[in-house]
């Protein structure tokens, strides 16, 4: 094992970055160039200050700290962006995906594949959250047709080649485990284990889940579009039928109408819905706002990746970008 970067996004979790450090060291020792690169999703806690003693103890650590809370995929886009070695290797800071079963997932990558994801046995979370995955999953895999590696999460090795490939594609939907098929990279699964959440709070949300569940319905499948076109069609059949019907039964004019009015009014807002959820998904596409600003960090930025480009002098363990 060789040319590994860890990729660790970060929100509020001050309490555990020092642990995922020296677990991630302890089950990574032969490795034998390696980077620990972790990001701040604009954190409110000390999660910032303790990176940065960490990375002022062990030059192997990284890391980048964003203006506000942009989210996971901005998260690891950046992450992606700037791992210097051949390969990364993500995994939440909460460590539930045990960090001694990455070597398992390089082992499997050397098979030639470039995306490894983990598959959680025995999944360590609450009923609800198991539950709306798996109905997520089965929604995007049968109902939509989008191909998904079954079962993937976070927990994953990837050729970082391919990384910055798909999150330089800039889609308004930047859905990882979805576009990894649409490129063709050769993607397989590993079952790993999974432990109880120790430290920190949970930041899974039903809201945050529909929101991700919108991006990879409505960013990936064009069936429900489709869908607008049948509901169209039934517009035009079965609302005059209704209102024929009521008028055959001996309701007058007026009932018939109001019937038809409600029928086509009801269709006419879903497929309204449907056409508006596609233009936002459009008009995000062509959106000029970069996924995410760097406050701080202790690598060289890129200039479009920050809102001021003064670069603090220090050496290379604890080199930052600040906002003045």
């Amino acid at each position: 094992m060789s040319g590994l970067t860890v990729v660790v996004p970060c929100y509020n979790e001050g309490a555990q970055v020092e642990t995922a450090y020296g677990e991630l060291t302890a089950a990574l020792a032969d490795v034998e160039s390696l980077e620990l690169l972790f990001v701040d999703d604009g954190s409110s806690d000390d999660t910032l200050e303790r990176l940065r003693g960490l990375a002022a103890s062990d030059p192997r650590v990284r890391y980048l700290s964003f203006t506000r809370n942009f989210g996971l995929e901005a998260a690891q886009a950046a992450a992606f962006g700037y791992a210097s070695r051949p390969w990364c290797a993500q995994i939440d800071c909460d460590l539930q995906a045990p960090p001694e079963e990455i070597p398992l997932l390089l082992a499997k990558a050397a098979e030639g594949y470039d995306v490894v994801f983990g598959v959680r046995r025995d999944r360590q979370d609450a009923w609800g959250r198991r539950i709306s995955a798996v109905v997520q999953q089965w929604v995007a895999r049968r109902l939509l047709g989008i191909e998904l590696p079954p079962g993937a999460s976070t927990f994953r090795v990837v050729r970082t080649e391919v990384a910055r490939t798909i999150v330089g594609l800039r889609l308004g939907s930047p859905y990882f485990l979805a576009t990894v098929p649409l490129v063709g990279a050769r993607y397989t699964t590993v079952p790993t284990g999974h432990r109880p959440r120790t430290a920190g709070r949970s930041k899974f949300r039903l809201t945050r889940l529909a929101g991700h569940s919108f991006e990879l319905f409505f960013g990936f499948s064009w069936r429900p579009l489709n869908a607008v076109y049948l509901l169209a069609a039934l517009g035009i059949v079965l609302g005059p039928s209704l209102a024929l019907a009521l008028w055959g039964l001996g309701a007058d004019g007026g009932v018939a109408l109001t019937a038809l009015g409600v029928v086509l009014g009801a269709l006419t807002l879903a497929c309204t819905a449907l056409v508006g959820r596609y233009l936002h998904r459009l008009l995000r596409d062509m959106a000029k706002v970069r996924p995410y600003y760097i406050r701080e960090a202790n690598v060289e930025i890129r200039p479009e990746d920050a809102l001021v480009t003064e670069t603090k002098v220090a050496p290379p363990s604890t080199r930052r970008m600040v906002l003045r």
